[in-house]
């Protein structure tokens, strides 16, 4: 665990460790667009900025909390609409 929360960069399943959250709904907000990361060409891996995705998955629970729904935390997120990967 300590290596994971040293790297710079994580694996969508090193996130679901850090946050607790679903591996499914982390795949949801990546698809959707809410959650950037980056590609390796090689491997097609997607990696994620560790710390900025931790305050984005944060952010997000917190406006789910809220009761905001999908399309509205992408409004405020700033997502375009048409905006999946």
């Amino acid at each position: 665990m300590e290596k994971i929360l040293a790297a710079e960069y994580v694996t969508i399943g090193e996130l679901v460790r850090l946050t607790g959250s679903r591996y499914s709904t982390l795949k949801f907000y990546t698809e959707e667009g809410m959650l950037p990361f980056e590609q390796e060409e090689k491997k097609l891996t997607r990696r994620y900025k560790r710390e900025k995705s931790l305050e984005r998955i944060e952010y997000i629970m917190k406006l789910r909390l809220e009761g905001k729904s999908i399309s509205e935390i992408k409004e405020i997120l700033g997502v375009p609409a048409d905006n999946t990967h």
